[in-house]
């Protein structure tokens, strides 16, 4: 039986998982492929911790380039992170003809197209499917299984912490800050979580999705990006009361010749299936012009999800290995000279429903000042909820709108927020309320 040589350089929580799932299903890994996966050399600063899992004698190493050099090893895996060691590594990996299977989205979302270009230029494979999603095969399915279609719409969670937060906020109650808290002790967040809660991460896989969908290369500075950090219990109840659930999507759409890229807190209709991923739970939901609407949900993050992702694009090269062959699926997900500019939509000229939260003194006139300034710039009000009456006092005030214009809202907001009876900044939340059914 053929034996096909793999190389890690990296051996964290996924490098390890990689090598458990390699060792654990290597019976039906090999009846599925036709052929042996073997970790010849495996690379990582420590080579001393009991990492729970047998490795082979003379297998670690702490020189990444003992990997990329061994002739022997025809895919090396690159699971250190980052955008400056990790693009060395795998450059220098397809200059020495390895074939490159990775989970790295900064590094994609930011370097893709010149690495995907080392790579074509090589007659070499490079597979990401970890890179968004976790254990989720959206890229697969937007490589192949969607190949056919048109792609109008993608609207994803693919931020496991910012979704872990947002739920028990909904579910359990609490402040943004303490339930941030609670996920960090849990080890769900970061120490710094600053790349999950404020979209950044969101951002680097919306950026990798949009390339794949639209043959294109967005900048991730062209992506509309806004975190979590100012939604309140208030806001989630009153989206309770609306109808909603508060998730922070990230949402690419095909609209008149350009492409939406916008990821932010969204208010989601409650009936609707997105709405109902909980915790760590990711979910992308695609609607494509032949297909229509699909959906997956799965764990986003995690060792065995997200190794189970690395070592099926393993897999998927060695079959092409198995063959003789190289480059079956292009890394742009088509052909490179297709490639090309795509125009990202001015987000102020975005036109959605909105939700507005204002604290104001409950004054006679108030809610007549407020629907004043937005009927001036064209908003209308479609509904108003105000509770607990504070006579002379300060009590929220919430409004949802029709479909407005993004830059004349943001007009109107500045203008409200002058009022003598407004006593905070204003919270604006985005709807989404035409995302259609997944049955």
């Amino acid at each position: 039986m053929k034996r096909i040589n793999i190389g890690i350089i990296g051996l964290g929580t996924v490098g390890t998982g990689v090598l458990r799932v390699l060792k654990e299903n290597a019976v039906v890994i090999r009846e599925r492929l036709g052929a042996e996966l073997v970790v010849k050399r495996a690379a990582d600063r420590d080579i001393v911790r009991d990492r729970g899992v047998k490795i082979e004698p003379g297998v670690l190493t702490t020189d990444a380039l003992e990997v990329i050099n061994d002739t022997d090893i025809s895919i090396v895996i690159e699971l250190v992170g980052g955008t400056t060691v990790a693009k060395d590594f795998i450059l220098k990996a397809l200059e020495a003809g390895k074939h490159v299977v990775t989970a790295n989205k900064a590094l994609l979302s930011t370097h893709g197209p010149e690495i995907f270009k080392k790579a074509v230029d090589k007659g070499l494979d490079v597979y990401f499917e970890a890179s968004v999603g976790g254990g989720i095969p959206v890229i697969k399915t937007l490589r192949e299984g969607l190949s056919a279609n048109r792609i109008e719409a993608i609207y994803g969670i693919i931020n496991g912490t910012s979704n872990y937060i947002l739920s028990k906020m909904t579910h359990d109650g609490g402040k943004f800050e303490d339930v941030l808290r609670r996920a960090q002790e849990k080890g769900y967040a970061e120490a710094d979580p600053a790349y999950d809660v404020e979209g950044i991460d969101a951002a680097h896989k919306l950026a990798i999705l949009i390339n794949l969908a639209y043959g294109t290369n967005v900048a991730l500075a062209d992506i509309y990006t806004e975190g979590i950090t100012r939604i309140s219990p208030l806001d989630i109840k009153f989206a309770k009361e609306f109808g909603y659930r508060i998730k922070l999507l990230a949402i690419a759409k095909s609209v008149d010749n350009s492409v939406e890229a916008r990821v932010h807190p969204t208010m989601v209709p409650a009936t609707h299936p997105l709405a109902l991923v909980d915790g760590v739970y990711n979910a992308i939901h695609i609607r494509g012009n032949a297909v229509g609407p699909v959906m997956f949900s799965g764990l986003g993050a995690g060792m065995m999800p997200t190794a189970s992702a690395v070592v099926s694009d393993v897999v998927d090269i060695s079959r092409n290995i198995v063959k003789g062959i190289s480059g079956r699926l292009s890394p742009f997900a088509c052909a490179p000279d297709a490639v090309r500019p795509v125009k990202i939509k001015d987000m102020a000229l975005l036109e959605i429903p909105y939700y507005l939260r204002f604290l104001a003194l409950d004054k006679p006139g108030a809610l007549s000042k407020i629907s004043g300034v937005l009927g001036a710039h064209n908003i209308s009000i479609l509904s108003v909820i105000q509770k607990d009456r504070k006579i002379g006092g300060a009590v929220p005030l919430v409004i949802v709108t029709h479909h407005a214009v993004e830059a004349a809202l943001a007009c109107a907001i500045e203008e409200i927020e002058k009022l003598d009876i407004i006593l905070d900044k204003v919270v604006r939340i985005r709807i989404e309320d035409n995302l259609g059914t997944v049955l």
